[in-house]
């Protein structure tokens, strides 16, 4: 690729910073692609004392990458204190959010990889989405039912059909339209973006046991079986709804390339247990490549240069290759 990542650091009182920073020095060992850090510079200097190129233009991070990280700067953040969230911060990393989406969007950037937020910060100064992945959603046009979470670890693909949603609430929520216009948009991802042909989705049953022939709740039969029903129709290859409980041990794992899931934690609970430090956050069903790491802005020993930069890592990676393989398609 001749174009570099855009890595939007996200609050800059958080971890973001650093595993960008860590990231960047593992770049040679892990062959890592150029990318260039979108925010505040002084949050990165906060917490790491390696060499920092302040760039106004994407195109010059290619040529200072290989002695210094790349970091293209929105605006003032105000007193940075690592652990410490102000709104100041969740500011700046809207703006970075903003910027970064944008530049991936007009072709200045391959890929886009989100460092992790702050949401009550972002609430505070006016944002109204869910997450990250609405936000970018619907800056690229894409309705919010046919963006997709996936989140992957090495051996394992996960999608949650709802996302940040009241557990209560989930049942109202899952309907036919919404499991086929999520697995039709997870398929399509995992062709354009992993390279596979016929991808082999399962889903889980919303109940304990998939509802036991309706003795333990009729959304599987109602809701779940007639979605299944219509996209094998559509010639897709889908099995369930499966009893989630069974579906996430090797066995079980290797039987399909992703597991969708009525609710978020019965998708994120197996994904963040087995691939804690290297797990990633993929958005499927946009226009351009968006990964993110799967874990949160850390606070708690945020400048304490602790954090783990193994998912930030693969994100990068994982956006590299996928948008390789969009360039070749």
């Amino acid at each position: 690729m001749t174009l570099p990542i855009a890595v939007s650091l996200g609050d800059p009182a958080g971890i973001g910073p650093e595993v960008t920073a860590k990231a960047w020095d593992a770049r040679h060992a892990r062959r890592l692609p150029p990318f260039f850090a979108v925010g505040d510079a002084r949050s990165v200097s906060r917490v790491w004392r390696g060499p920092i190129a302040e760039i106004s233009d994407p195109r010059a991070a290619a040529a200072v990458f290989g002695d210094a990280l790349p970091v293209l700067t929105v605006e003032d953040a105000g007193d940075i204190l690592p652990g410490s969230p102000d709104l100041e911060g969740g500011r700046c990393a809207l703006r970075s959010l903003e910027l970064a989406v944008g530049l991936v969007r007009t072709g200045a950037a391959s890929a886009l990889v989100t460092g992790p937020v702050s949401k009550s910060q972002l609430y505070a100064v006016g944002f109204t989405h869910p997450g990250q992945t609405e936000f970018v959603a619907e800056r690229c046009g894409i309705a919010y039912k046919n963006a997709v979470m996936l989140l992957a670890g090495p051996d394992l693909r996960v999608v949650p059909i709802t996302t940040h949603v009241p557990l209560a609430a989930v049942p109202a929520l899952l309907t036919i339209d919404l499991i086929v216009a999520k697995a039709r948009a997870t398929a399509r991802g995992l062709q354009r973006n992993f390279g596979i042909d016929q991808p082999r989705l399962a889903i889980a049953g919303l109940n304990p046991h998939a509802g036991e022939n309706g003795a333990l709740g009729r959304e599987e039969i109602d809701v779940i079986e007639p979605a299944i029903a219509q996209l094998l129709a559509e010639g897709l290859s889908v099995t369930g709804p499966h009893a989630a409980d069974t579906m996430f041990h090797p066995r079980a794992r290797a039987r399909y390339d992703v597991a969708l899931c009525p609710y978020h934690d019965q998708a994120l609970v197996p994904i963040k247990t087995l691939f804690f430090d290297d797990g990633v956050n993929m958005t499927m069903g946009l226009p351009i490549v968006r990964t993110s790491p799967d874990h949160g802005t850390a606070f708690g020993i945020a400048g304490q240069n602790v954090a783990e930069p193994g998912a930030m890592i693969a994100a990068i990676v994982m956006a590299a290759e996928a948008a390789a393989r969009r360039s070749m398609s």
